[in-house]
């Protein structure tokens, strides 16, 4: 399978399956496309060599745009560029990432609209080919003039320099290259503005938490309810005549799967008249999300295929557009909300295993789902520890969404005087995705115990989806009789719960 770059547009998954090594990437080869690409490559090369005036490529950069550059240096200028941004820091990208973001900045300027020659794309999808993934530090970059400092990293690697990903390790660039019987490419006059003054780093980070999120969305539906068959819950909250009154599309599916889940057929109430929220507005909790993906996924996926350097280079009108395409605004407010609504998430997790460690609430569970019986029991505690960390993990989430659009900054002798703050915002949202996670292993793991506790004590009957899902989760996790530490469980189910082990609903 392939994704091929100037054919068409591009979806959120195909920039994942490039991440994660599932589909080969390929350039379309048709000559009217590479003829296009190459249309704009010498149209601005003839108009600098005419004394035509271009930013960044006949001129300094940002507020250096009052610089002329003289004749004699403007092909070394982009090697500059590349060099003095090399001032990142904080953690690397990994190597999943690190291919998402070449993906997605072959996306942008395979539009044809960047000035770039063949040999710049085709070197890009020769990176993604043969997994020579550029190393680069995840802090640097305020979102506008694009992602310049982390994707100087990958203009490095097209120049020789720096380090890159290869064969499981972290290595120079130039013996990689060597190795491999490669040049590095000689950028030409716009080849190192062209990479770098981009939104490829927060796009690709924004197609990884999308998809996440999604699952996130999926697995807490499913986790609710295995709380309600534990709690002893009321299925009617989720009723299709309820739900009718109140049709928030995403609200209603999710209360849809949950009926499906819970076998209920308008079933009377045989237990407390109302659950308490976190079961009873848990279709509203994660509803929202679900209504915000499709429009999150039109945002991510405009940009996505967007040429979104500067300038533009019209190779058909022959014009350069001067213009502000590298700012990540949309970016940033996607990320902004998908990280509140994936930390509502953590939120709910975290208030349902609360009650269901909770004797007072969990309707007749042992407290802390304990599964010691006899004198052992007194000795005995359970989760009590894990809804410690959960409820420390949910804070920690909650803690990150303050919005990062907000606080934008004048930088660059206030060129760059209002920022996106787009690449932080996306760096939050996985931030806050991997503390989800961890709140999602942990109530996944106390789910399973309390409808084994119901199971056993009970003798509750769940449907052969549940019951077969509860056992997946069992024979990786059994169920916790004695006290025994947790962790390696926790991230043995944090570790499915990132490849998506488990098929729910329409998630594959």
């Amino acid at each position: 399978m392939t994704v091929v770059f100037g054919q068409g547009p591009l979806r959120i998954e195909d920039i994942n399956a490039l991440a994660a090594r599932d589909v080969a990437a390929e350039l379309d080869g048709a000559e009217p496309y590479r003829a296009l690409i190459e249309k704009g490559a010498g149209f601005l090369d003839r108009l600098w060599r005419e004394e035509g005036e271009i930013y960044g490529v006949t001129t300094g950069y940002g507020d250096s745009v009052t610089v002329d550059i003289p004749k004699s240096l403007i092909e070394a200028l982009p090697l500059n560029l590349t060099r003095f941004h090399g001032c990142g820091l904080g953690r690397h990208f990994s190597l999943e990432e690190g291919r998402a973001i070449v993906a997605s900045r072959l996306a942008s300027l395979s539009k044809g609209h960047s000035g770039v020659t063949w040999a710049l794309l085709a070197r890009l999808q020769w990176l993604l080919s043969e997994d020579v993934i550029p190393v680069i530090p995840a802090e640097g970059s305020v979102g506008a003039s694009g992602d310049l400092t982390p994707l100087s990293y990958l203009a490095a690697v097209l120049v020789g320099e720096r380090d890159v990903y290869y064969q499981g390790r972290i290595r120079p660039t130039e013996d990689v290259l060597a190795e491999k019987g490669v040049a590095p490419l000689t950028l030409k006059p716009k080849e190192g503005l062209a990479i770098m003054n981009g939104t490829a780093v927060m796009t690709a980070l924004a197609c990884q938490a999308f998809t996440q999120a999604k699952y996130l969305s999926a697995m807490a539906t499913r986790i609710t309810a295995l709380m309600s068959k534990a709690l002893g819950g009321n299925s009617y909250h989720f009723d299709q005549t309820l739900f009718a009154v109140k049709p928030h599309p995403g609200q209603s599916e999710v209360a849809r799967r949950l009926r499906a889940d819970l076998h209920y057929h308008g079933e009377a109430c045989h237990s407390r008249l109302q659950d308490r929220y976190s079961l009873r507005c848990a279709p509203h909790v994660i509803g929202a999300l679900e209504d915000a993906l499709p429009w999150l996924r039109g945002l991510i996926e405009t940009e996505l295929n967007s040429s979104n350097d500067n300038p533009i280079i019209d190779a058909v009108g022959e014009q350069v557009l001067h213009g502000g395409h590298f700012y990540g605004g949309h970016i940033a407010m996607a990320m902004d909300t998908l990280k509140v609504q994936v930390a509502n998430l953590a939120d709910l997790l975290d208030r349902q295993l609360a009650s269901l460690v909770d004797s007072r609430y969990n309707n007749g569970l042992p407290t802390n789902l304990t599964g010691a019986q006899g004198p052992e029991r007194a000795i005995s505690h359970g989760f009590k520890a894990v809804q410690i960390g959960v409820s420390a993990w949910t804070a920690e989430a909650l803690k990150h969404c303050m919005p990062a659009s907000v606080f934008s900054r004048s930088t660059e002798c206030h060129n760059q005087d209002k920022v996106s703050m787009g690449t932080i915002a996306a760096r939050d949202c996985l931030r806050i995705i991997e503390l989800t996670e961890q709140v999602t292993a942990a109530a996944l793991l106390a789910a399973s115990q309390g409808c084994w506790l119901r199971q056993r004590d009970h003798g509750l009957e769940l449907g052969d989806e549940l019951a077969e899902f509860c056992a997946s989760v069992q024979r990786l996790c059994p169920p916790v009789i004695a006290d025994r530490p947790l962790e390696g469980e926790l991230r043995q189910l944090m570790a499915e719960l990132r490849a998506r082990t488990w098929s729910l609903y329409d998630n594959p």
